[in-house]
């Protein structure tokens, strides 16, 4: 099995998830090894206009992946469909044109689920592409093309995917999309920042829908919705399958476990249910899994998925169990103190430990290497990050360094720039072994049009003190990571603007990591070109000043 999950499923959790299926109406299995809902009070008029939000696949698996569409004439204002359940055909093809089908079914979408639809398809090729679409009453939906993993004891010769974050719609165009769509990948990792739950900003680049916060299911679902109307966003989701994740504006900023940001303004019955308001919204979005259903409080999103005997990947949840942020670094030795939980840590160990594959990736939220803020003797930290979780992370880290895990590359969002850093158990002692890599990956958006010469006469006084810091750039864009059996090349493509419609892309470093050395070998970095338009210099993840004004 290529998707792997941790059991035993507690008993609240099974009886919660009976429950809601049982809810939502009987179950039939589909011809392909799915599930459709039987079509119970079918028949009211269809509206006209229903693939507003485009189409989606993700998780592949060597036999199939999810399908995802939603039905919703009005977006951001509720969907516009009737409270009625709705038949959604689909068809998979071997070839664009459609000419060659090779699957096809029906699934029931629900207002319960915001008329999303979930399509587990199963007995495709694995390591094969394809095509999908989807159809309701006469209309048809855009076409999306797939692609499934290698068989599970396939040794394919190279892997190439993408990995990107933080796509704040008030702070820019989705221009890098635009080139991401065109890459050749198997698959693109989304670490987090999906959506930003702020309010409308009027002098922002583009606007949110809604006047405050989301804090309900509608309001998600039309943030949600928002960021889904997206072209760019939409063509990038089309192009391949999609691997996600979550992290903190999925819901509320910087939030730990039943912890917000704001205690003293979110009692904790109000930030439970808009935790679990959040998490509904987010699968109804998502190409996601019936074992990502959420159930209240709970949704399963940590995961493993392989590619072969090339490569792992364990996606990481570092929200849903994660102790509260400590707030001196005194604090942050604390052994109790976990950002994964143990249930969770215990299974990315023996993941880790038992992959069998050549490489193995971490899709995770943020930043593991140290990240001192300020130059000089005084050592200033975000505790937010792995930072603040110091035992928990040294822990791990001399798993890497134990020999017991085979060539470990941590992939990360959240920062909104782009840090490759060699990653050691003691950051503060040079001399201690280099155990693995890590590439955290700029933003797509968030933080706008960057100033880059203010950010390196931030930065580079501390990358001279910082000897495990390999790269530092606050470009926008996105990583495309190719690895083989000698090595990972990663290369950094950043987009001109994100403050104009349409921009150009260049590649402006390359990282390698070869295989059986730990670390980064490599790093080759392009020439500068001319600076962007001048633009904030928060762009370092500081979430209270997200917007930037219009240019």
């Amino acid at each position: 099995m290529s998707l792997s999950f941790p059991f035993p499923v507690s008993r609240r959790r099974f009886v919660a998830g009976a429950a809601a299926v049982a809810a939502a109406g009987p179950l039939l299995i589909t011809p392909a090894g799915g599930y459709a809902r039987i079509r119970n009070g079918l028949g009211t008029t269809l509206p006209a206009g229903v693939f507003t939000l485009g189409v989606a696949s993700g998780d592949p698996l060597p036999d199939g992946v999810v399908l995802w569409t939603r039905l919703a004439p009005q977006p951001t204002t509720g969907g516009g469909m009737p409270t009625q359940n709705f038949a959604v055909d689909w068809e998979v093809a071997e070839d664009p044109g459609f000419n060659r089908i090779v699957q096809r079914g029906t699934a029931t979408a629900t207002p319960e689920y915001a008329h999303s639809v979930h399509v587990e398809v199963q007995g495709l090729r694995p390591d094969a592409v394809y095509h999908y679409r989807f159809r309701a009453g006469d209309q048809i939906s855009p076409a999306g093309r797939t692609r499934t993993a290698p068989a599970a004891d396939a040794r394919p010769s190279r892997l190439r995917f993408a990995f990107a974050s933080c796509q704040d719609y008030q702070a820019g165009y989705y221009t890098a999309y635009q080139h991401l769509a065109a890459e050749d990948l198997a698959f693109v990792a989304f670490l987090g920042d999906y959506i930003y739950e702020s309010p409308a900003n009027p002098a922002a680049i583009r606007r949110h829908e809604g006047t405050g916060e989301p804090t309900g299911l509608v309001q998600y679902r039309n943030r949600h919705a928002r960021y889904r109307t997206d072209p760019d966003l939409q063509a990038a989701h089309a192009a391949f399958p999609w691997i996600v994740t979550l992290d903190d504006h999925e819901i509320d900023n910087n939030w730990a476990d039943e912890i917000p940001q704001d205690p003293d303004q979110q009692s904790p019955q109000a930030f439970r249910a808009r935790r679990t308001a959040a998490f509904q919204a987010y699968y109804e979005h998502m190409p996601l899994r019936r074992s990502s259903l959420p159930s209240g409080l709970d949704m399963q999103v940590y995961r493993r998925l392989r590619f072969g005997a090339l490569a792992s990947v364990h996606v990481l949840d570092t929200r849903q169990y994660r102790s509260d942020q400590p707030a001196t670094l005194a604090a942050a030795q604390d052994p109790a103190l976990t950002m994964t939980g143990p249930e969770q840590e215990q299974w990315l160990t023996e993941g880790l430990q038992s992959s069998g594959t050549t490489w193995n990736l971490l899709a995770n939220q943020v930043m593991w290497a140290q990240n001192d803020r300020k130059a000089g003797p005084e050592q200033v930290f975000d505790f937010d990050n792995w930072d603040g979780y110091r035992v928990q992370r040294r822990r791990l880290l001399e798993l890497f360094g134990a020999g017991q895990v085979t060539n470990p590359v941590v992939l990360t969002g959240d920062r909104h720039c782009t840090w490759v850093c060699d990653l050691r158990p003691d950051f503060d002692d040079p001399a201690t072994p280099v155990v693995g890599a890590e590439l955290t990956g700029t933003s797509i958006t968030s933080g706008g049009n960057p100033d880059v010469a203010a950010f390196h006469a931030t930065y580079d006084p501390i990358m001279a003190e910082s000897p495990h810091w390999r790269y530092i750039d606050n470009r926008r864009g996105y990583v495309v990571c190719d690895a083989d059996g000698q090595r990972l090349l990663s290369s950094l493509r950043v987009v001109d603007t994100v403050w104009a419609q349409a921009a150009t892309v260049r590649t402006a470093a390359q990282f390698v990591v070869e295989a059986g050395r730990p670390g980064i070998a490599e790093v080759d970095e392009q020439a500068m070109p001319a600076r962007a338009p001048r633009g904030p210099v928060f762009d370092v993840h500081d979430d209270q000043r997200s917007f930037p004004l219009r240019p």
